[in-house]
C-alpha cells in the first residue's frame, strides 16, 4: 500500500535534516563560532597603536603640505586678491548691475590695468633703473670727497670695492646665481604671476558660489550664522586688501608728483613705484621706502635730500592719522599691538607675503573670538 504524498513528503524533510544536522542549527563545516566581545579601546596597545598611527599620518600629511607649500601660497594669495576686487563687485552690483556683468566689468578693467602698466609704466622703470645704476659711481666719487667717508675710505677701501662691484655687473649675477639663474628667477616669477591673476579672477568669479559650498560644510542648524561671520570675514578680508592698495597708491602718487617738482624727475616713475610697492608692507615698508628715495637724493643734491626727508616725515604723520583710518575704518578693527605681534609672525613664518597677509587674518580671527567665543562666555 502506497504512502500518502504529504507524508512521504515529511519522511524525506526529517532524513535532510538529520543529515544536515537538527534544525536551525549548523554543522561543524559551516559554524564558525560565537562572535567575542568587542576590542578594548581602553587597553594600552590598542590606544598606543592609534596614536602612533596618528602620528605618522600627522606627519605624512605635514611633509605633504610643506612640498605644496608655494603652491597653497599662491592659492591664498589669490583669494584675497580676488577679495580685495570684489568689493568692486559689489559696487557695481548695488548700482544696479547684475553680478555676472559686475565681475565681467571689474575683471576687464584689472586686466586693462595690468597691460597698461606692463605696457606704459614697465619700461620707464626699466630705464630709469639703469639710470641710477650708472650714476652710482659718480655718487660714490662725491661720497670719497667727504672726509669722514674718506677717513674710513682710506683703511676699509669700502667704495673701491662698491664701485666695483656695481660696475662689473656682477650684482645681479651674485643676487641670482648667475645668468642661468636671472633667466629662472624672472620665468619663476612670470609664471608665478601668470597663475595668481588666473586663480585671482576664476576665484572672483566664483567667490559665491565658492561661499555657498563651504557654508554647505556646515550644519543646517548653524548655517545660517556661520554664512553670516563668514561673508563678514571676506568683506572685512576685502576691505582691508582694498584699503592697503589705495593707501599705497596715494603714497606712490604723492611722491611722484612731489618728485617732479623737487627736480628729481629723471628717477621720479621709478622711485615712486618703490616707495607704492614698499607701502603695502605694514609698519615698515613706509619708512623703507622713505629711506631708499631719501638717500638717493641726498646723493643727487643735499638740498633735496632734506626736501625728501621733511617731505616723507610729514607724509607718513598725515598717512597714519588722516588716511589710512579714513579708508580703513570700514574694514578692519585690530588694536596696535596686535597688529605689530600678527606682522612679526607673518614675516617670521611666510616672509613678505606673511607680513601682507598677516594683519586682514588677526582681524578676521579677532572678530571670531568676539561673535563666538566672548558671547559665548557672556551668556554663562
Amino acid at each position: 500500500m502506497t504512502e500518502p504524498p504529504a507524508r512521504a513528503e515529511a519522511e524525506e524533510s526529517e532524513e535532510s535534516e538529520a543529515e544536515d544536522g537538527v534544525a536551525g542549527i549548523p554543522t561543524d563545516e559551516d559554524y564558525l563560532g560565537e562572535p567575542g566581545p568587542p576590542l578594548d579601546h581602553h587597553a594600552p596597545f590598542f590606544v598606543g597603536f592609534v596614536g602612533g598611527l596618528g602620528v605618522l599620518v600627522a606627519i605624512w600629511m605635514a611633509t605633504q603640505i610643506q612640498a605644496i607649500g608655494s603652491t597653497l601660497m599662491l592659492i591664498v594669495v589669490s583669494l584675497f586678491l580676488a577679495a580685495g576686487l570684489d568689493p568692486a563687485v559689489r559696487w557695481f552690483e548695488r548700482r544696479g548691475m547684475r553680478r555676472s556683468y559686475a565681475v565681467l566689468t571689474v575683471i576687464l578693467a584689472f586686466l586693462a590695468a595690468l597691460t597698461l602698466f606692463i605696457v606704459a609704466i614697465v619700461p620707464v622703470i626699466a630705464d630709469q633703473v639703469r639710470s641710477l645704476t650708472d650714476n652710482v659711481p659718480h655718487w660714490l666719487d662725491q661720497l670719497q670727497r667727504n672726509r669722514q667717508v674718506q677717513r674710513l675710505d682710506d683703511e676699509y677701501d669700502i667704495l673701491e670695492k662698491v664701485q666695483d662691484y656695481v660696475t662689473n655687473g656682477d650684482f645681479a649675477g651674485a643676487l641670482f646665481g648667475g645668468a642661468v639663474g636671472i633667466g629662472l628667477a624672472v620665468l619663476g616669477a612670470l609664471f608665478n604671476g601668470f597663475i595668481i591673476v588666473v586663480l585671482t579672477l576664476y576665484f572672483l568669479a566664483s567667490l559665491r558660489t565658492t561661499k555657498g559650498a563651504l557654508y554647505r560644510l556646515a550644519p543646517a542648524s548653524r548655517r545660517d550664522r556661520v554664512s553670516r561671520l563668514g561673508d563678514r570675514v571676506v568683506r572685512s578680508v576685502g576691505g582691508y586688501v582694498s584699503g592697503a592698495f589705495i593707501v599705497a597708491l596715494c603714497a606712490g602718487i604723492s611722491s611722484l608728483i612731489f618728485l617732479f617738482a623737487v627736480g628729481l624727475g629723471e628717477y621720479a616713475v621709478a622711485l615712486a613705484f618703490v616707495v607704492a610697492l614698499l607701502d603695502v608692507i605694514p609698519m615698515i615698508g613706509a619708512t623703507l621706502g622713505a629711506v631708499i628715495v631719501t638717500a638717493i637724493a641726498f646723493a643727487e643734491d643735499w638740498k633735496i635730500g632734506l626736501a625728501c626727508a621733511v617731505f616723507y616725515i610729514v607724509y607718513q604723520q598725515v598717512e597714519n592719522y588722516v588716511i589710512y583710518p579714513r579708508v580703513m575704518s570700514k574694514s578692519v578693527d585690530v588694536p596696535g599691538a596686535v597688529t605689530v605681534i600678527a606682522a612679526l609672525v607673518g614675516a617670521a613664518l611666510f616672509g613678505v607675503v606673511g607680513a601682507l597677509l598677516a594683519i586682514p587674518t588677526a582681524a578676521s580671527i579677532l572678530m571670531l573670538v568676539r561673535e563666538v567665543w566672548v558671547r559665548r562666555q557672556d551668556s554663562r
